[in-house]
């Protein structure tokens, strides 16, 4: 099962090459950029791990590129994605994010039904990531 989350998630991956292109225009806009990181891509996961600290004061896509291939030799078996903060007055918030990493094998979901009173079903999501045992593995 591919995650498609962010910005380019049904196309192919980007290679590095295209990545630091993509680097270049968020820094050429004035964006700070931070890596993240997780083994559970559920899309209600929105607090991903940072890898270290955001890029505000970085200006050359090499640089971002380096902690890049840092953070996928610390994490090879995880998502990892760039993202783009825009810290302009009004703004203020992520406005570019995608995935720049992920594992050979990604873990897919379940389907989980819960039956209560009055035969009323509810249905959520859950990772297949969150079940590995024992405890601490995951991290």
């Amino acid at each position: 099962m591919r995650i498609t989350q962010g910005t380019f998630s049904f196309l192919p991956d980007l290679s590095d090459t295209q990545i630091t292109k993509q680097v270049d225009h968020c820094l050429a806009q004035g964006w700070a950029i931070g890596l993240e990181y997780t083994d559970d891509p559920h899309p209600r996961n929105t607090f991903w791990e940072m890898y270290g600290n955001p890029m505000f004061d970085i200006e050359d896509a090499a640089a971002v590129m380096l902690e890049l291939r840092h953070c996928r030799e610390v994490f090879p078996n995880h998502y990892i994605r760039l993202s783009a903060f825009d810290s302009t007055h009004g703004t203020e918030s992520v406005v570019l994010s995608f995935i720049v990493n992920r594992p050979r094998k990604e873990p897919g979901f379940r389907l989980v039904r819960t039956e209560s009173a009055g035969r009323t079903m509810s249905y959520s999501i859950e990772s297949y990531a969150v079940q590995r045992e024992p405890e601490g593995e995951r991290y």
